[in-house]
């Protein structure tokens, strides 16, 4: 779906730029991909799991863009690209139409400065316009400062699983999940 662009004023005073992912940031999104999930362990892969060729990766775009329920937004700061967010539809079936699972990570250099808040405030807007009634996440147990975000906006924790996520080091991580009435 097509949403923004739109502008908001981040913790230090920078103007933030959110707008649709488009074809042309295929590139770009991968190198971040790669480089967010080195960054931090609260992400799903390794930086040697995305392994999407350039135009997989714009073809993915392309689906996001023509779907009538799901927007992936990514945001800028002084015309550098900071971070995504976005939101997909849980299922097709009737009986899950009502539930969207959204997804947020930024570069490390761009942590606490607001650029969260305001992505996800906005994906959760677009979430409620696009007729979804239920937004739900997962989160590492061990990100804090994260799950501390989402129960401002209004995310609860519903339940737990225990050894979610398996490191290469063999420790593991559980997993929260979390959800929120639109």
């Amino acid at each position: 779906m097509r949403y923004g662009p739109i502008t908001a004023i981040d913790k230090t005073g920078r103007e933030i730029l959110l707008r649709n992912a488009e074809p042309d940031d295929a590139d770009a999104l991968l190198r971040y991909l790669k480089t967010t999930a080195a960054e931090t362990p609260f992400l799903v892969r390794e930086p040697e799991e995305i392994t999407l060729s350039v135009e997989a990766e714009r073809q993915f775009l392309e689906n996001k863009i023509a779907a009538e329920r799901e927007l992936m937004l990514v945001a800028f700061a002084d015309g550098e690209h900071v971070g995504n967010c976005s939101f997909m539809e849980v299922g097709s079936a009737m009986r899950y139409r009502h539930r969207c699972s959204v997804g947020i990570a930024l570069y490390r250099a761009f942590w606490g400065r607001g650029i969260g808040r305001i992505m996800l405030e906005t994906v959760l807007s677009a979430a409620r316009d696009a007729g979804y009634e239920q937004a739900e996440l997962e989160a590492v147990a061990d990100n804090h400062t994260a799950i501390a975000l989402y129960e401002k906006l209004g995310f609860r924790q519903y339940g737990t699983f225990p050894d979610n996520m398996k490191y290469k080091d063999g420790t593991c991580a559980d997993g929260i999940w979390m959800m929120k009435k639109l």
